[in-house]
């Protein structure tokens, strides 16, 4: 049979034995057979069929035991991006909700970045705002990392640590904090292989070496802890459990120990039926065994912020040998391996996105934070991974409200973090606060355990001081967004104070004020004094950074157009049929109203017909016409004129246009921007291709001849769809 069935089978097998119903079987069918269609003539870069990738992606979510519609957006999710697929046609085919989740996860990639840790940070941003949306995205996101990182020896090695590192950064911290362990110690893991193969390798054969003389301190300590629970009548299920190679290498590295001083090498797991028989288990092992003081924890009674429950206490067993013993129930282990997974599987005949996803933010306190977060979407791309991964990803200190509200926030924050956590408003207005019913200063580090009570004042505002005080990047925004708000709020009072004493100064020198404060002459006068608005300009006047004599004189001077004109030798031009005065140049450009001026198209940004365009008069080559968002003509508004293309202009000209097409590197690349330009029917003039210095990405330069604007565009719309293909930009030179 041909291995893509073979897989798919798989996967159909295991979503059968939760998934039911015909139609939802039929989904996941249809969804295969699609993605296996579209994506035929791709393969990854260990020479496998692509769709192979995403039925592993597929395979996991199944193991997840996610819904029939997530499974068919994991075995899509790729379409988009990858495959001429529109958006109408998907929906057409697989509904609205199957195209919000692939849509999600798919990349970015015809916006212009300034760089490509830009470029990732807007891609995470993404996906992070539609996960606070429907947790499903993640699942989704979270599978297809997890296949990318089992194949990445198929890749280069600058490309595999680039990989490794974001996956380290981004995805192992979203998946713990969603609570699936046995992805999140994958990843982890696989990250470590790739980011520092010394030290993994080091590592793990420590670990093999000690492997059977571990092994039988385990399985003595097993066999004893049996007889125990036996005597005493307790189900149970016990077994041995490896610890991750990564969290061995986190621990040497944290708490600067050596490998065998890492006491939880040795691990025992016992999972039992009731919460109750949890704690039955702990006292009779501390009965007989000695547990080591500080090492008890209880996650029953305190679950963790990813809901994970279990009862940890470390003891000496037989010839002094340290073991870590945990002790949870069967639901509470299934949720400590899948976390969010687990607790919310799909239900078929019960199952509904919206009550999920508020149970979900019920559940982890820190997932309606991160929701708020998520929607404070006028932060930059960097600043909101940066908020992101400080603020939920490496919180570590867990406080109460005096309602019991658990909030998740970073080492080292004080009430007013908490203040800010629990709404803008409170954090603004805070006065003081209490920790455990003491009244403390606004800068006491909260710990662990906290109950904190906020004092507020609706009369109170922030301090600047407070900036030196709070640890979250959340508080810190909200207290810097608050005082620029005062700020401009005081520069556009200060700004109407300076427009009136612009309009004093022309009256008392005998102007109208009205006739010479219009827009437009006001927008030509911010624009020579190299101000932004005209709020920068009235502002400036009144904080007297200009001088008052400066602006009458350059404002009554104006002569708009008029003046420049003299610079140029024209007549006026003839009637045309219907009335209107114009002179058309062979580039198919009028200048209304204007006759016998030389007319060009200027080089810098080359205009082509359907573009918003405008003149500059030169001084003594005429008309130099430019897209009118040209760069090269923005600070000189006082030598612009109105010109237009004429509606008779020649659609057999052609006109030259440059182009930069910026892609992963790839075999053939080049051959298929040729073909889909000779597709397009557009002359190639010239074409330039060479490969990053990052050897993995490549930028493609090429000046193509159009007919107009809308031939352009056809041309970069289906360039943007060649497979690796990121971004495809006009230039301005």
């Amino acid at each position: 049979m041909d291995e893509k069935l073979i897989e798919f089978e798989e996967v159909l097998a295991e979503a059968k034995l939760y998934i039911k119903k015909e139609e939802n079987i039929k989904l996941i069918t249809d969804a295969y057979e699609f993605a296996e269609k579209m994506h035929k003539p791709q393969f990854r870069k260990s020479g496998e069929p692509y769709v192979i990738h995403v039925l592993h992606v597929a395979k996991i979510l199944a193991d997840l035991r996610t819904g029939p519609k997530t499974i068919a957006a994991g075995l899509l999710h790729d379409v988009i991006e990858d495959c001429d697929v529109t958006e109408e046609d998907f929906i057409e085919r697989f509904g609205t909700e199957v195209f919000t989740l692939v849509e999600a996860v798919t990349k970015i990639g015809h916006l212009k970045f300034n760089d490509e840790e830009e470029y990732l940070a807007s891609n995470h941003r993404k996906i992070f705002i539609a996960m606070a949306n429907d947790v499903r995205v993640i699942l989704i996101k979270l599978a297809d990392r997890l296949h990318n990182m089992r194949t990445l020896q198929f890749m280069k090695p600058e490309k595999q640590k680039k990989i490794a590192a974001e996956t380290l950064d981004v995805y192992a911290p979203i998946a713990h904090r969603l609570g699936i362990s046995e992805i999140k110690n994958e990843l982890e893991d696989l990250s470590f292989h790739y980011l520092n193969p010394e030290k993994y390798y080091e590592i793990a054969k420590l670990v093999e070496d000690r492997k059977s003389e571990r092994d039988s301190q385990v399985e003595m300590m097993i066999s004893d802890f049996s007889k125990i629970l036996d005597e005493h009548k307790i189900p149970y299920r016990l077994f041995g459990r490896s610890k991750h190679l990564y969290s061995i290498y986190k621990k040497m590295v944290n708490k600067n120990k050596r490998f065998e001083e890492i006491l939880d090498l040795l691990a025992i797991r016992i999972i039992t039926n009731t919460e109750v028989a949890c704690y039955e288990i702990l006292g009779y092992i501390h009965a007989k065994y000695t547990p080591i003081p500080g090492r008890f924890k209880d996650y029953i009674a305190m679950p963790k912020m990813n809901m994970y429950q279990s009862l940890h206490t470390t003891i000496v067993g037989m010839e002094g040998t340290i073991f870590e013993v945990q002790i949870r129930t069967e639901h509470m282990d299934e949720i400590a391996e899948r976390g969010v997974a687990a607790h919310w599987r799909y239900k078929e005949n019960n199952y509904v996105k919206e009550q999920q996803q508020k149970e979900i933010e019920e559940q982890l306190h820190w997932f309606k934070d991160f929701a708020l977060m998520s929607e404070d979407v006028d932060e930059d791309a960097k600043s909101f991974m940066n908020l992101i991964s400080k603020d939920i990803f490496e919180a570590n200190v867990y406080v109460m409200s005096p309602k019991g509200k658990v909030i998740a926030l970073p080492s080292g924050s004080t009430p007013l973090d908490f203040a800010y956590r629990i709404h803008t408003e409170v954090g603004h207005q805070t006065i003081g606060a209490t920790v455990n019913g003491v009244l403390v200063p606004l800068n006491t580090q909260l710990k662990t355990g906290d109950v904190v009570n906020v004092k507020t004042n609706k009369s109170s505002t922030p301090s600047e001081d407070w900036l030196k005080i709070v640890k979250s990047n959340h508080a810190r925004n909200k207290i810097r967004s608050y005082f620029q708000r005062v700020k401009q709020e005081e520069k556009e009072a200060d700004a109407e104070k300076g427009k009136s004493m612009l309009e004093a100064e022309l009256t008392r020198r005998g102007f109208d004020a009205k006739e010479y404060m219009t827009n437009k002459h006001i927008d030509t006068l911010a624009g020579q004094l190299k101000m932004n608005t005209n709020t920068d300009l009235y502002y400036a006047i009144y904080c007297k950074a200009v001088s008052m004599p400066t602006v009458i004189e350059k404002l009554t001077n104006q002569k708009i157009g008029q003046t420049a004109l003299k610079d140029i030798d024209i007549r006026p031009s003839q009637q045309k049929s219907d009335g209107r005065e114009r002179s058309t140049s062979k580039y198919g450009v009028t200048v209304p109203g204007i006759d016998s001026i030389v007319i060009s198209l200027a080089p810098c940004c080359s205009p082509i017909p359907g573009d918003d365009i405008v003149g500059y008069i030169t001084k003594g080559q005429g008309v130099k016409v430019h897209r009118r968002d040209c760069p090269n003509v923005q600070d000189i508004k006082d030598r612009l004129i109105d010109v237009e293309w004429d509606d008779e202009v020649s659609t057999s000209k052609t006109y030259a246009v440059n182009l930069v097409v910026h892609s992963t590197d790839r075999n053939f690349l080049l051959s298929d921007i040729v073909t889909v330009s000779s597709q397009c029917k557009v002359n190639l003039q010239h074409v330039d291709s060479k490969v990053n210095d990052d050897g993995i990405h490549a930028t493609t330069k090429l000046t193509v001849l159009v007919h107009n604007a809308e031939h352009l565009k056809n041309l970069m719309a289906n360039l943007r769809k060649i497979i690796s293909v990121i971004s495809v930009e006009r230039v301005i030179l």
